[in-house]
């Protein structure tokens, strides 16, 4: 019995929809049910009713699912005790590396019990998955995640900014309210490349979107940078040293907060967590 099968059969389970756990897998869908079918034949039961219409545990794959979630944090744990002795702590971060951020690897290692961070980029739903797995020791994610089996900690948080073309009429004014700003001219990522912050400026919004999605980061920038009333909303630590002649950047009166959280494994211990939660710290 793999560790894969396992995790994959643990995904379906908390998504129970194979095409969304293929989504968050990374993977194919086929690869999926070749998966969770070995994983069948092997404990032989079934473990999930499938129909054209929904997934659904069997009373045999409730149980499975709590021994498959407590086998993968035991996994994740054997990998931890392994990597202490060479104190390398695998950090899942978004590909920019923040003042934030920087400051915490300096203050990781040199602190009492000296750690050598390793910066893994992953997508959000990736980073989750890899410390579920063991493959990470924390990611750092900004707005609310729903992580299933893993521990959760708010460690920081971080003003919105507003980027704007350079001709939009709120470029050069030192702030500028939500309201002010034409809905119109809002763009947005795709919810699924980083669905808590998403999930976050949404909920800051005044209205909701008018337009829909723009796909990724860059093609967001590069729409609002041609557009003269296009925005749209990025943590100021994001954007900090960011020098795009195009755009501008303008802090939102009153102000508006993004939360950063700290995700780690249930197994790892809690002094742990804290050195972490210290080394984000204002």
């Amino acid at each position: 019995m793999e560790l894969r099968s396992l995790r994959y059969f643990v995904t379906v389970a908390e998504e129970l929809h194979f095409g969304r756990a293929a989504e968050r897998l990374h993977i194919v869908q086929p690869a999926v049910s070749q998966q969770i079918g070995r994983l069948e034949r092997e404990l032989g039961v079934r473990l999930l009713d499938r129909s054209s219409r929904r997934v659904r545990l069997t009373p045999a794959g409730e149980r499975v699912l709590d021994a498959a979630r407590d086998t993968l944090a035991a996994a994740a744990r054997v990998r931890v005790v392994a990597g202490e002795q060479a104190a390398v702590l695998r950090i899942g971060v978004a590909s920019c590396v923040t003042g934030r951020l920087d400051r915490a690897l300096t203050r990781l290692q040199g602190g009492d019990r000296p750690a050598e961070p390793v910066l893994v980029d992953l997508p959000v739903g990736a980073r989750l998955d890899a410390v579920r797995d063991g493959e990470l020791d924390l990611a750092l994610v900004r707005g609310p995640v729903a992580a299933g089996n893993l521990t959760v900690v708010r460690a920081w948080s971080e003003p919105l900014h507003a980027v704007v073309a350079r001709a939009h009429p709120a470029a050069e004014k030192p702030t500028i309210g939500l309201d002010d700003l034409d809905p119109a001219g809002l763009r947005l990522p795709s919810r699924a490349t980083d669905p808590g912050l998403h999930d976050a400026v949404v909920a800051a919004l005044p209205v909701a979107p008018v337009r829909p999605a723009a796909g990724n980061l860059v093609n967001v920038l590069f729409e609002v940078g041609t557009d003269p009333r296009g925005w749209t909303l990025l943590p100021a630590e994001q954007i900090a040293g960011a020098s795009v002649d195009r755009l501008r950047t303008v802090p939102l009166d009153p102000p508006v907060l993004v939360d950063g959280y700290v995700v780690t494994s249930p197994v790892t211990p809690h002094t742990c967590v804290e050195s972490f939660l210290a080394a984000l710290a204002d």
